[in-house]
């Protein structure tokens, strides 16, 4: 019974948090530079391709600025960097957690839990996760951003959206996501390693981006 009421006293924060980000007017933040001019060449890693978002797919997210790119190091290990800003606008929508967008796209969850990772000079708080659809396997480490906070819990995160909003006027906020492919049979100590290489490669880079 207790569950229960912890659950539904939840829900109904969630759904006034929902309602004061919708109806609370707050001006947007813009982003320090567009995301298209995020650059091509980062240590060792250079781009090796960049997808778009469908018309359909930018209009249900509701993203202000979108980053979709593959990286390859010199070992031809691939990594894939998704960058989302939602600049609090009155066009801009809400973050959508990745728990329910890739079950809902095919992947398949085998494991997920939030930790720390130290890297270039700070500890990012972020979620692990291995996902699978078919025969292939990514791990993937995301986290959201707001005022230049790491967050990996959606609670959290409307929390922080929430105090942002009243004590700075802004409801902007980023998602950040890092997969690393590798195969069935083995290789997610690997691929754990090369997203942590990758991650401090590029985090000076993504600060530079994103509001802070």
């Amino acid at each position: 019974m207790l569950k229960k009421w912890h659950f539904a006293a939840v829900y109904v924060l969630l759904l006034a948090a929902g309602g004061y980000l919708q109806f609370h007017g707050t001006g947007h933040v813009p982003i320090k530079k567009p995301l298209d001019l995020f650059p091509s060449t980062v240590s060792h890693w250079r781009m090796a391709g960049e997808s778009h978002l469908s018309e359909g797919v930018r209009a249900v997210l509701k993203a202000s600025d979108v980053l979709m790119r593959q990286y390859v190091n010199e070992r031809g290990e691939r990594v894939e960097l998704y960058i989302g800003y939602h600049d609090g606008g009155n066009g801009s929508g809400e973050i959508h957690s990745p728990k329910h967008c890739l079950p809902g796209s095919g992947w398949l969850t085998l494991s997920t839990a939030r930790t720390e990772l130290a890297t270039a000079g700070e500890k990012l708080n972020l979620v692990r996760a291995v996902y699978q659809k078919g025969d292939d396997r990514e791990l993937f480490l995301y986290w959201y951003q707001v005022g230049g906070a790491t967050i990996s819990e959606e609670y959290s995160l409307k929390a922080a959206e929430i105090a942002n909003s009243l004590l700075h006027n802004r409801r902007d906020a980023s998602f950040i996501r890092i997969s690393v492919p590798f195969p069935a049979d083995g290789g997610e100590s690997r691929a754990g390693e090369i997203a942590k290489e990758f991650v401090g490669d590029f985090l000076p880079q993504i600060r530079g981006f994103l509001p802070g």
